[in-house]
């Protein structure tokens, strides 16, 4: 093939790049045509040549470096190092004339073109402009994937993605089927396809990223500090070579996408395509954050048949091209501090678009985020207790920015154990509960790599002492035995030292800047408390860690249950029953692993409080003595090391008095219920179960967690009014009883006595020890 028969396909966008990919042309090719891609010369050019060169002027940034947000002079012109204003781009070049490169994708003959565009789209016409449209956008193509060796990954973004949709044989295929199932016109269908692909598709730029990371930036920037694990991403990194990575984090705040953005820009992974809800979409939001790489998804679209085809294609089409998605499954922020239920419609969607592309092989990478404090967490505390939510806009934003001017902590980002997306759905089985058990496992995997931290704790500490304020020392002799536990566990726990006061009172510090607990220093010692009204923001930060607490509160409630029980008999097989119930009750607030796998993590929790257990036959005197080695005073007087704090009293209270509330609104409800009522009714109730003592604490008064109950409610057939309801209703509530019962009886064990120490501790001194006390 002789050299004129190159044709070079220039993207340029300026009469400045034009003439530098002409110059470089003119060394590289001598005699080549250089035809622009939107040329109207181009279809002809295209004809004529053997072999397409594609190229385009790759502008670098200058001594700023990797990651810099624009300036504010960039940010008015809307411009930047990787895409300089117009008019500059001639005096850039004489300034700094290393500063653009001529980058040049992988050449390819005509001909191999041709055998990709039958492949694709089957016989075509080869002096027709639809093959010179396909020529163009394999050259865009071909120099983002060059481009990318010289700027890195952090800029991968997807280029004409609604063309190559529209153009492909499949979606046309696709959109003619779904006509004839609708009894439609294919010509509107095709008309509302491009409609709902324009809305949908993020028409990612670096320009567009870079503005969209200097805007919202003011957002986290000074309120946190990111911690991340390096060496995750650096795994995360080598999957991304031959994968698309799907991003499943937990849902705590507006900023969490805005973490991740930054954390995957600073470790050069490719920005994600953020799901996110069109309520978020308001301007100049929307228009940026979609060209920044933000999907808006439409939040009900049931009946829309044709937007749901829009969004599988869409979705099938960012795997296969292996470009990286992130949504949350939570479908919205957290109102409690724990993962919430995960919803399932855009793992439908997703795993449907999977099914079109049979080559792709995505990986699930679950994401946990943990912030010390949250200065939203008060107004969710609100709307849990039946106020209103905010809507957002630019008011809205104005509000939120002002409000994280000042430091709060730091944020932890852990990623857990990722997994084939075709694996997990392979693993799950065929059925209706395919993708429940996929969505479990992840949330289980998120909660794995969750950290404890301090906030939680002392939370923790303090809630469970209902209104009673304690003295540092005290908070230290509950929170110590927690820390033991979790280096028993291998959890990663706070930074803080809160074996010292001086790591305690930082953290009471921070809390008490919050607004979330105080402190009365006017006798001879001060106390700390939640501060009144503040329950549920201190529950916020206490269940972010409860799910590492969990197997042991269900374990010290079996192992009351089992001596209770009467002698003559094995009592293991009913510990394991009476496991399993406690399982059912607690199903839609915690995520539970398989049963095999619930049953040997049982094991391993009863194997910390009694390594002999297994060496006994189950009866109840021995179920006692495994309780009394908790409490560090088994009968033998022996000396053996402590198993590890009481606590099921502090992880479940709130959630079985939850339950205790929507069991007496269904017993002294007659016939069928809905289960918004159930709410209302439950949130009404709450308050004066409340009042009345009947309940342990505030938080136990939630919309979000008697929408749990509701769901546990309809689950067991507690919502309808038939003959057997009111029976089934009252077998709920003793259920519940026996349970209250056994948690206070545990709360009752682990209030033991213990002696405060005569001398005043120096809380300066970072080497004065908590005193664990003496056991009374």
């Amino acid at each position: 093939m002789t050299e004129g028969s190159t044709l070079v396909a220039a993207d340029v966008r300026s009469t400045t790049e034009r003439r530098l990919v002409e110059e470089w042309a003119a060394d590289a090719h001598p005699g080549a045509p250089v035809v622009a891609l939107e040329d109207d010369r181009f279809p002809a050019a295209v004809e004529d040549a053997g072999r397409v060169v594609p190229a385009r002027v790759t502008w670098l940034p200058d001594e700023r470096g990797k990651g810099e947000r624009l300036n504010l002079g960039e940010l008015l012109l809307l411009s930047g190092p990787r895409r300089p204003w117009r008019p500059l781009q001639e005096l850039i070049t004489r300034r700094r004339p290393d500063g653009a490169v001529v980058t040049t994708g992988t050449p390819a003959s005509t001909e191999q073109l041709r055998g990709r565009f039958r492949r694709r789209y089957g016989e075509e016409d080869h002096a027709g402009s639809r093959f010179a449209a396909f020529v163009a956008r394999q050259a865009v193509l071909a120099c983002d994937r060059a481009e990318r060796q010289v700027l890195g990954n952090r800029y991968k973004v997807p280029r004409l993605i609604a063309e190559q949709l529209l153009d492909s044989t499949s979606f046309d295929q696709g959109l003619r089927e779904l006509a004839g199932q609708l009894g439609r016109d294919i010509r509107e269908l095709r008309t509302e396809a491009k409609g709902a692909l324009e809305e949908l598709i993020a028409v990612q730029s670096p320009l567009a990223i870079d503005v969209w990371r200097t805007v919202l930036r003011p957002m986290h920037a000074k309120a946190w500090n990111v911690e991340v694990d390096d060496t995750a991403l650096a795994r995360l990194r080598e999957l991304n070579r031959d994968h698309s990575l799907i991003f499943l984090p937990s849902h705590r705040s507006y900023v969490d996408p805005l973490i991740i953005a930054d954390v995957l820009l600073q470790h050069d992974l490719p920005r994600n395509h953020t799901l996110g809800g069109a309520n978020l979409s308001f301007w100049p939001f929307g228009p940026l954050g979609k060209r920044a790489g933000i999907v808006f998804i439409r939040r009900s679209f049931g009946g829309d048949e044709v937007y749901k085809f829009a969004v599988r294609r869409y979705l099938g089409h960012l795997m296969a091209k292996k470009f990286n998605l992130e949504w949350f499954m939570e479908g919205g922020r957290t109102r409690t501090g724990k993962l919430r239920r995960p919803r399932y419609g855009i793992l439908r969607y997703l795993v449907d678009g999977l099914d079109l592309h049979p080559e792709a092989d995505p990986v699930v990478v679950p994401v946990s985020l943990v912030y010390e404090q949250l200065h939203e967490v008060a107004s969710m505390a609100e709307e849990e207790q039946g106020g209103t939510k905010q809507a957002e806009g630019l008011a809205w934003f104005a509000r939120y920015v002002r409000s994280q001017q000042h430091h709060l902590g730091d944020v932890l980002v852990r990623f857990g154990q990722p997994m084939s997306l075709r694996d997990a759905l392979s693993d799950a089985g065929e059925g209706p509960s395919q993708l429940e058990k996929v969505a479990f496992e992840v949330a289980t995997r998120i909660n794995d790599v969750t950290p404890a931290t301090s906030t939680s704790l002392v939370c923790l500490a303090l809630l469970g002492e209902r209104d009673r304020a304690l003295t540092v020392e005290e908070i230290g002799h509950r929170v110590t035995p927690l820390l033991d536990y979790l280096d028993m566990r291998g959890i990663e726990r706070p930074k803080d030292d809160l074996r010292h006061p001086v790591g305690l009172c930082r953290t009471l510090g921070r809390l008490q800047d919050a607004g979330v607990v105080e402190v009365f220093d006017e006798g001879p010692t001060p106390i700390w408390s939640i501060r009144t009204g503040c329950h549920h923001t201190a529950a916020f930060y206490r269940n972010g860690a409860l799910h590492h607490l969990l197997d042991r509160a269900i374990v010290e409630l079996v192992v009351l249950y089992v001596a209770t029980l009467p002698d003559g008999e094995n009592h293991l097989d009913r510990g394991w029953e009476e496991a399993l119930r406690l399982r059912d009750l607690l199903k839609f607030e915690f995520f539970f692993p398989t049963k095999a796998r619930f049953r040997d993590e049982l094991e391993a929790e009863l194997q910390l409080l009694s390594p002999t257990w297994n060496r006994t036959d189950g009866r109840a005197d021995q179920a006692e003595r495994v309780l009394q080695r908790a409490l560090r005073t088994a009968e033998d007087g022996s000396s053996a090391a402590p198993a590890g704090p009481l606590l099921a009293h502090h992880v479940l209270r709130s959630f079985i008095d939850a339950q205790v509330v929507t069991a007496a609104v269904l017993v002294d409800t007659e016939g069928h219920i809905e289960p918004d009522t159930l709410v209302d009714r439950c949130l009404s109730l709450g308050q004066q179960m409340l009042r009345q003592r009947r309940i342990h604490g505030a938080e136990s008064v939630s919309r979000e967690l008697f929408g749990g109950t509701a769901l546990l409610a309809d689950n067991r057939g507690l919502l309808d009014g038939g003959p057997q309801a009111a029976a089934a209703r009252e077998a709920y509530r003793d259920e519940l009883d026996t349970v209250v019962q056994r948690l206070q009886r545990i709360a009752d064990l682990d209030r033991r006595p213990w002696k405060v120490s005569a001398h005043t501790v120096d809380l300066s001194d970072p080497t004065t020890i908590v005193s664990g006390g003496t056991d009374g």
